[in-house]
């Protein structure tokens, strides 16, 4: 499903993004394209998030920078985490990139956030007692249930789950892995996830980004 642009359901998600990509947004009636031009200007940008902005210091995924563009560029309303619209221009964005290795910065000013996620990507957490490298490291390839673990990249985001009949960012599957070792859940946006995704988008270097992707 996912390899066939017919098949993959994660197509439409892309298909909005097209559209929302030349929508004027805010007061000066500005779209992404006012500034970008044809999104294939944006070739290789997906493959380097997580990223330190460099103006605030903050570290970034795709969607966060979305919202910044949106926000202080545009002028216009702000999107939620997690909606419709963010999908669908983060699935637009990232598509744009597909096929391209996955290369994050992790040195510099980006340490510090590497490292916070590198140990939270190895805590215990939860009733469970469970970290993120005991299912992804040591037993990734067995079987939990029906399903295959497996090593935990994230190179298919935004994702078409089966399970959601829905575009889902990595961010919810985080979300879902947190609620299934009975862990206190982070919001959408937190820090801690931002951190995380940037471990992951380390341990990923090098594979090639599939957005949108499907999984069961």
């Amino acid at each position: 499903m996912q390899a066939d642009e017919f098949e993959n359901p994660g197509m439409l998600w892309v298909a909005r993004g097209a559209k929302l990509w030349r929508q004027a947004e805010g007061p000066d009636g500005r779209s992404c394209a006012s500034c970008h031009g044809e999104a294939q200007s944006m070739r290789g940008a997906a493959t380097r998030y997580p990223q330190v902005d460099l103006g605030s210091g903050r570290l970034l995924n795709l969607d966060g920078r979305i919202m910044q563009c949106r926000s202080e560029r545009q002028k216009a309303e702000p999107l939620a985490w997690e909606s419709e619209p963010l999908l669908a221009l983060g699935a637009y964005v990232a598509f744009q990139s597909q096929g391209l290795p996955v290369r994050p910065t992790i040195d510099g000013a980006a340490r510090p956030f590497f490292e916070r996620g590198r140990d939270r990507y190895h805590l215990r957490v939860g009733q469970m007692n469970l970290s993120c490298s005991q299912c992804h490291d040591a037993n990734w390839g067995r079987q939990l249930g029906p399903e295959t673990i497996s090593q935990g990249h994230g190179t298919g985001y935004p994702v078409y789950r089966l399970e959601w009949q829905a575009a889902g960012s990595l961010q919810r599957r985080l979300r879902s892995c947190m609620s299934g070792v009975r862990a206190e859940m982070f919001p959408y946006g937190a820090q801690a996830h931002l951190e995380l995704e940037l471990y992951l988008a380390w341990r990923a270097e090098g594979l090639a980004l599939e957005a949108p992707g499907v999984r069961r």
